[in-house]
């Protein structure tokens, strides 16, 4: 019964943009979506939880008014694993604490697993996703955003291994110590430094993922000439759809990064997927830049994130859609195939700028319907929604293995 009620509600949820979509849901092709979505693997890589449970915590064990994951959303959506991002703000490196922060966060997820081990599983290898998938569980592995904690020293990597972390973020919004980002002007390496050559060496070893969201595209190609491992955008969309912005990959990156068989794994933000959002948005982010600064606030202090909050609700950007996330996996697939894209939500860390449809991890169904209306096959679902990114993953494994 439960089954039926979930894709009931869905279909009241999907297309509420349009007054007179509704009209034209096909309501048994939604009821496959949503039995799609319960009988084959999700994979999401990358789900901010950690960082808020870092602020505040609440029970994530029970459905939540808290961000867009919670063990009862995320099992009426499907999602079988869920990679919980170690966030560290880049503005931690030059206060030496971005191992102190990364730690805290790790310590996070391993006591959601303490304390409902009836709910949460860490996995840490593909073989473990395999033996725990049918123990009604969210398996949970573990991803860092930004590599700052490793803190220029390969031992920490490999702690940081030892310790669950499955793919490294190298940088996030301002350049470190590993490479340039996307999202700083200044460029102080062109691509790796030296020591992030070591890391990108190190991290295929060990059997870490490489991400390559957030860097630059001199930073990518560096990284595409030395992993012997292919490599990973856990959450990036495609530049194609919002020219000029680094912080997505453009259709030369995606062409090469599929040559070495990684993955792009489709973020929900609306100001990836679309160029009219994505232009208000980063005028948005310059003028709270701009106060924060006049008025002497921190970022990603309180009082700055308690600002920026009541900016957006006061200078909303636009909504995109499913249908905006489904063209973004569309042109990749244009583009390589099928075998080379997958989903990374960014659930818990865009606030309100995800799409209509995909509001939290109770949706999933919906972008399946998407993609079966316009013509993908359960095969190519179950590549996008989580068989691609294993793929990576054991190759991965493979590489550190050899």
């Amino acid at each position: 019964m439960r089954f039926y009620c979930i894709a009931l509600s869905l279909l009241f949820s999907v297309y509420i943009h349009s007054q007179n979509e509704f009209n034209t849901i096909d309501s048994s092709l939604m009821l496959k979506a949503v039995d799609l979505a319960k009988k084959n693997l999700i994979v999401d890589t990358h789900i901010d939880l950690p960082d808020w449970l870092y602020d505040e915590r609440f029970d994530v064990s029970v459905k939540s008014n808290y961000g867009e994951f919670d063990f009862e959303r995320a099992t009426d959506g499907g999602l079988n694993v869920a990679f919980m991002s170690i966030y560290t703000s880049p503005s931690l490196e030059a206060q030496g604490k971005s191992k102190l922060k990364a730690d805290s966060l790790i310590n996070i997820v391993e006591e959601l697993e303490k304390q409902w081990q009836n709910k949460f599983k860490i996995v840490r290898s593909v073989s473990e996703i395999e033996s725990y998938r049918n123990e009604n569980k969210i398996l949970l592995a573990m991803g860092m955003e930004n590599g700052s904690p490793i803190e220029g020293n390969l031992d920490n990597l490999r702690a940081y291994y030892n310790k669950g972390i499955r793919y490294i973020t190298l940088a996030h919004y301002k350049s470190n110590h590993i490479c340039d980002s996307a999202n700083d002007p200044e460029r102080k390496w062109n691509g790796l430094s030296p020591f992030g050559e070591e890391v990108v060496k190190e991290m295929n070893r060990l059997g870490i993922m490489i991400d390559v969201s957030h860097i630059s595209d001199s930073t990518f190609y560096d990284i595409i000439k030395l992993s012997k491992a292919p490599v990973i955008a856990s959450h990036s969309c495609c530049r194609f759809f919002t020219p000029g912005f680094e912080r997505n990959i453009s259709d030369e990156m995606i062409t090469e990064l599929a040559k070495t068989g990684g993955v792009i794994q489709i973020a929900f933000a609306g100001f990836f997927l679309r160029e009219d959002i994505n232009k208000k948005y980063l005028q948005g982010e310059e003028e709270i830049k701009e106060h924060l600064k006049n008025f002497n606030i921190s970022p990603g202090t309180d009082s700055a994130w308690q600002y920026e909050s009541q900016y957006w609700k006061e200078n909303p950007v636009g909504k995109a859609t499913v249908e905006d996330v489904a063209n973004h996996i569309d042109h990749i697939v244009k583009l390589v195939g099928v075998d080379y894209v997958g989903i990374g939500s960014d659930f818990n860390g865009v606030g309100d700028h995800l799409p209509v449809g995909l509001e939290d991890a109770s949706k999933y169904p919906n972008l399946i319907y998407e993609l079966l209306k316009r013509g993908y096959s359960e095969i190519d679902i179950r590549k996008i929604f989580g068989e691609n990114l294993i793929r990576v993953w054991k190759k991965v494994e493979e590489v550190a293995a050899k």
